[in-house]
C-alpha cells in the first residue's frame, strides 16, 4: 500500500511538472501567396511588385515597420520571379563575389535581399548593387527605413541607395489587423473565443507587431498553463502591453470566456 501511494505521489508530481514544462518549439511563419491580405497599406507596394511599371535601374526597396508584411511580399516575388534569397546580416563580399563568380555573371536574374539594411559589410552590398545593375539582374530589398536613411558610411553606396526607388508598406488598418490576429492565431493553432478575439483587438496597440507579440505570449503562456486563452490568462500574459488601455477604462467588467 506504501509503494501504491508513492508512485501515485509521484505521477502527480510528474504531471505537475510537465503541465509546467515549455517546450522550445519553433515557430516558422507562413509566408505563400493565398495567406497574402490584400490592403490599402500595401497596395502601393502591389502595384510596384505585380505592375507594369519598370523599376529605376531594376532595383526596389520595400520599407515599413516590422510585422507589416515586408518578408511576406518579399517571399512571394521571389517565388514568382525563381529569384535568389538573401539576407542582409549575413552578406559578405565573399558572398557576393562567388555568387557572380570568376566571369562575374550571376546564375539568377533576380534577387531579394531581406533586411538590407542590417547590412554590416557595405563592400559587399555595393558590391551587390553594382553588378546586379550591370547585368540586369532586377534586386528587391527590404528594410524598415527607406535606403536614403540607411546609417552606411561608403559614399558610392550612400550615393545608390539615394537613388534607390522605395516604396513604403504603411501600418494595416482595423480590417487587416483582426484578419492578421486570428491567421496567426491560427496558425499556431490556439483556440480562443470570439469575445476574447474582440477584446484583444479592442486594447492591443494598432501595429502589426503587437499583434504578433502578443499571439506569440498567449501561446507560451496557454502552454505553461495547460488550459485554454481566457480573458484572465491574457491580462496576465500581456499586462505591460494592455496596461495604458485597462486604466484609461478604469473599472470595466466584462464576463469570462
Amino acid at each position: 500500500m506504501v509503494e501504491r501511494t508513492k508512485l501515485k505521489t509521484d505521477e502527480n508530481a510528474l504531471g505537475g511538472a510537465i503541465g509546467q514544462l515549455v517546450l522550445p518549439f519553433a515557430h516558422t511563419p507562413r509566408f505563400a501567396a493565398d495567406d497574402f491580405v490584400f490592403s490599402a497599406s500595401n497596395a502601393a507596394a502591389r502595384s510596384w511588385l505585380l505592375g507594369p511599371t519598370p523599376w529605376p535601374d531594376r532595383r526596389l526597396a520595400l520599407w515599413g515597420a516590422a510585422g507589416t508584411g515586408k518578408t511576406h511580399m518579399l517571399e512571394i516575388w521571389a517565388q514568382m520571379h525563381d529569384a535568389l534569397l538573401l539576407q542582409g546580416p549575413s552578406l559578405s563580399h565573399g558572398h557576393v563575389a562567388a555568387l557572380f563568380g570568376a566571369g562575374g555573371h550571376a546564375p539568377v536574374m533576380a534577387i531579394v535581399l531581406d533586411e538590407a539594411d542590417c547590412c554590416t559589410d557595405e563592400r559587399a552590398l555595393l558590391h551587390l548593387l553594382n553588378t546586379a545593375r550591370e547585368h540586369g539582374i532586377a534586386l528587391l530589398m527590404g528594410g524598415r527605413e527607406p535606403p536614403a536613411r540607411w546609417p552606411v558610411v561608403l559614399p558610392d553606396l550612400a550615393s545608390r541607395l539615394r537613388a534607390t526607388m522605395a516604396v513604403a508598406i504603411r501600418q494595416p488598418g482595423d480590417g487587416l489587423l483582426r484578419v492578421l490576429l486570428l491567421r496567426l492565431l491560427a496558425e499556431r493553432q490556439i483556440v480562443v473565443s470570439q469575445p476574447v478575439v474582440e477584446w484583444l483587438l479592442r486594447r492591443l496597440p494598432r501595429t502589426a507587431l503587437a499583434m504578433q507579440e502578443a499571439v506569440r505570449r498567449l501561446d507560451h503562456a496557454a502552454l505553461a498553463d495547460g488550459g485554454r486563452v481566457t480573458r484572465a490568462l491574457a491580462t496576465r500574459a500581456l499586462a505591460d502591453m494592455l496596461v495604458g488601455t485597462m486604466m484609461a477604462e478604469g473599472k470595466e467588467s466584462e464576463p469570462e470566456a
